[in-house]
């Protein structure tokens, strides 16, 4: 099942290290930067990628939905913000989302609709191991050998189901 990622742009942009400092000071340059990283993202990892921005800080003239470098970029409607549009886009996607943001609310919402989530501290380094192409920086810690051990393992261990979806779709990055 191909895996939509549904970014919260600016959230992204301020919450991870992706951008430079002085990007930070210009909107558009910031946005460019964050482009471009997950143009290059997009050619390790095959996975549609949509990346949300509040439209009161929109270029002049643009569009509200647009391609670059194929990166779908959404600007939200004016009077709306992009928390809406992302809400919007996980209940359409459902299962088929991955939601990108540090903002709890957006984070609860695409949850209660089945989408995965994942803060952007998290894809930041996601994409960061992506760009190394270090495959051991893709273990999520767990050992796929068997281990002798006298520890009983069973039901009490297991995660819930939401988490074991969450971290299914995390893998994938």
């Amino acid at each position: 099942m191909p895996l939509h990622i549904i970014i919260d742009g600016y959230n992204l942009i301020h919450q991870s290290t992706l951008i430079n400092f002085s990007d930070l000071l210009n909107f558009q340059k910031a946005r460019e930067t964050l482009i471009d990283r997950l143009s290059d993202y997009k050619k390790i990892r095959r996975h549609k990628i949509t990346v949300v921005f509040d439209g009161l800080n929109a270029p002049r003239f643009s569009r509200r939905k647009d391609v670059t470098k194929g990166i779908e970029v959404k600007f939200s409607r004016r009077g709306e913000t992009a928390d809406t549009v992302i809400k919007r886009m996980a209940a359409r996607e459902k299962e088929k989302a991955l939601v990108v943001s540090s903002d709890q609310e957006v984070a609860h919402f695409a949850a209660s609709q089945g989408a995965a989530t994942i803060t952007s501290d998290s894809f930041g380094e996601k994409i960061y191991s992506a760009e190394s192409a270090d495959p051991d920086l893709f273990d999520s810690g767990e050992k796929t050998g068997w281990t002798p051990t006298t520890r009983k393992k069973g039901p009490r261990r297991r995660l819930s189901k939401r988490e074991r979806h969450n971290r299914l779709k995390t893998r994938k990055l």
